[in-house]
This record gives structure tokens, C-alpha cells and sequence, in this order.
């Protein structure tokens, strides 16, 4: 399998000026790396990006994340290995990506469970984590990015 196009981000350098900025600003924002590898798992696994599944699972065990979580973050309303904070993270991810599934994508209930567990800089973090994860996963998607490609 073949990318339909290099990665535009690669082709329109400057593109890619802002990006690591992001994530350097998500990681100060006080959540924990594994945390965020969840989001970022789970999105994409939403948007069927495999590039992003694939790289996602690869940081993630990097961050120190277990198979066992792994495998089960497409179904972690019915496991028990995520915390409560985890489960607000990934149910904020979800309604965030998922936004034509219902009038209010991101409910009160949602949004409120999220806040019981992280502060604002930590909510800001989670947020600017499933935002950028969609950015990636629309362009990878739009192009065919293969799971396992490298970029440059």
C-alpha cells in the first residue's frame, strides 16, 4: 500500500512549524503521557486511521502503556482496566470526534465528568489532543497514509 500523495504537511513545510509546539504545550498541561496516548488511540481508532492507529499504539508503549489496555481501548466502557479519570478522558475524546452523532456532541454530563477529573490547563491538554488527532487522522485519511509510514 501506497500514500496517494506525500504527507501535505511534508510537502508545505511550514506546515509543520506549529505542530511540535502543540504537543509540547499538551504534555506541560498536567495530564498523563499515557492518558493522552488513550485520546489519541481511541480518535483515531473513531475515524479509522490506521497511520494514527498504528504510530498510537507504537508512543504509547514507548510512554509504558500495556498490551492488555491496548487492545482494550476500542471497548472501555465494558473493561475495568481504565480509572474514572481515564473514562471521562476517553468519553470527552469520543463526543469531541464524533460530533454529527447527536444535536450536543459534547453534553453537559460529558463535559462536567471530564472536569471532576482534570483541572483547566489538564481539560485544555485533552482538548488540543483530540483536536490535533483529528487534524492528522483527516489529512492521513484523505491521502492513504499507510499504517507504518515514516514521513520525510
Amino acid at each position: 500500500m501506497s500514500a496517494r500523495m506525500k504527507n501535505p504537511a511534508m510537502v508545505l513545510s511550514d506546515a509543520m512549524q506549529g505542530i511540535p509546539l502543540l504537543y509540547k504545550a499538551m504534555h506541560k498541561g498536567g495530564v498523563e503521557q499515557t492518558t493522552l496516548e488513550l485520546v489519541h488511540l481511541r480518535v483515531s481508532q473513531l475515524n479509522g486511521c490506521s497511520a494514527c492507529v498504528h504510530a498510537g499504539v507504537q508512543t504509547a508503549k514507548k510512554a509504558g502503556e500495556s498490551d492488555e489496555r491496548l487492545h482494550a481501548v476500542a471497548a472501555w466502557r465494558e473493561t475495568d482496566f481504565f480509572t474514572d479519570a481515564e473514562r471521562a478522558a476517553l468519553e470527552l475524546a469520543e463526543s469531541a470526534t464524533r460530533l454529527t452523532d447527536r444535536s450536543n456532541p459534547v453534553p453537559d454530563d460529558v463535559w462536567d465528568a471530564a472536569a471532576d477529573h482534570y483541572d483547566e490547563a489538564q481539560l485544555s491538554a485533552l482538548i488540543l489532543m483530540i483536536a490535533t488527532t483529528n487534524f492528522f487522522n483527516r489529512i492521513n485519511i484523505t491521502i492513504k497514509e499507510p499504517a507504518g509510514a515514516t514521513w520525510g
